[in-house]
């Protein structure tokens, strides 16, 4: 029997804390990794003691507002600012941390992950936006979507660089 590598069960956990998010268009979960151990968790939603938009709808499916433009158009903080935020809540340094997503980060996030000096983003859907791949290139951060890892598709996980 072979035990389930780390990058997966990462994954896996994002996508359990995915399921808290309050958006109606995109259910997105992240969280900060450092030495296997999980430093923060972060969804998608409204911020805190606000009404979000299960309880009073989305004002970008109203607007018609296409996928990944006029972010500020949206009551919900993004998963990933969301895994920063409570990192600097709870005094958790992000630096060199690895980021697992289920969404590629948008632009926005990308920047403000550059800004924490993580490390690594894997995630595992794909957002129509080439300008945080770049961003993340110029900076010498590690952005990849895990299935298209040769090392994550290895048939022996113990063999993985990311186990």
């Amino acid at each position: 029997m072979t035990r389930l590598p780390w990058p997966l069960y990462f994954m896996n956990i994002t996508r359990l804390v995915a399921e808290r998010s309050t958006c109606l268009r995109r259910k997105v979960g992240a969280i900060a990794v450092k030495d296997k151990r999980i430093l923060a968790t972060g969804y998608n939603g409204a911020p805190r003691n606000m009404r979000d938009c299960l309880e009073i709808g989305c004002l970008r499916i109203q607007a018609r507002v296409p996928s990944g433009e006029r972010h500020e158009l949206c009551r919900g903080i993004h998963a990933e600012q969301n895994v920063i935020i409570q990192a600097a809540v709870h005094g958790v340094s992000l630096e060199r941390a690895v980021i697992y997503c289920t969404h590629q980060p948008c632009v926005i996030c990308a920047k403000m992950l550059i800004n924490c000096g993580v490390e690594a983003v894997y995630f595992e859907n794909a957002y129509p936006d080439p300008m945080p791949l770049e961003l993340f290139a110029e900076a010498g951060i590690t952005l990849a979507r895990l299935e298209d890892l040769p090392e994550f598709s290895c048939p022996d996980p113990n063999k993985t660089s990311l186990s």
